[in-house]
């Protein structure tokens, strides 16, 4: 089986808006109505868990009908996006099983192209790990250090034909995902950092 989950507890502080900014509008709706849309209208997965701040009094305000009943939220967000992942895959645990399929999806990345998410699902079905969605690297990027006096010069140029943009969703086994949040350590920018610390 497979599931969804949207990590949706974080405040927009460096939005600077009044909402945070998964509430901020777009096209009449919500952005994350927008990034939950095509998750929910998948036919394989199962559930959407929506994971919200445990004071979040924004979400029942809105009308998510239109959805189906596919959609649940989770008030169990945490400090950071590895926490909040974590904690809804702990609260999810009553319907997930370890082997099933999880999907991490941004509730910032509205409009996530059909394609892009049947590509994801097809490719990694039968891999015994997962995988993310990427963008090649296009632009030239240089990699700092600093001099002695402690000023920041350019140190080299990467090759990026080896760099890549990780997008969302990523997929990952429930199980190896959840033991790869709770063990990792240091910066977990996104879910497949935290998988690469596994091995």
């Amino acid at each position: 089986k497979a599931y969804a989950l949207v990590p949706a507890a974080g405040s927009g502080s460096r939005v600077g808006a009044a909402l945070p900014k998964q509430y901020l509008e777009l096209a009449g709706r919500p952005l994350l109505y927008h990034s939950l849309l095509e998750l929910a209208r998948h036919p394989r997965i199962e559930q959407v868990f929506v994971v919200l701040a445990q004071g979040d009094d924004q979400f029942r305000r809105h009308d998510w009908r239109e959805l189906g009943a596919r959609v649940e939220p989770l008030y169990c967000g945490g400090k950071s996006r590895r926490d909040s992942v974590y904690n809804g895959l702990v609260a999810a645990m009553a319907a997930v099983q370890a082997d099933d399929w999880v999907l991490v999806h941004d509730a910032a990345r509205p409009c996530l192209p059909p394609s892009d998410l049947a590509r994801l699902w097809e490719d990694c079905r039968n891999d015994a790990i997962g995988g993310i969605l990427a963008l090649p690297a296009t632009d030239t990027v240089k990699r700092v250090g600093k001099d002695e006096a402690g000023a920041q010069r350019i140190a080299g140029t990467e090759d990026r034909t080896q760099l890549w943009l990780a997008q969302t969703p990523q997929m990952f086994r429930a199980g190896l995902l959840a033991q790869a949040l709770r063990q990792a350590k240091g910066a977990v920018t996104d879910e497949s950092s935290a998988v690469e610390q596994l091995g």
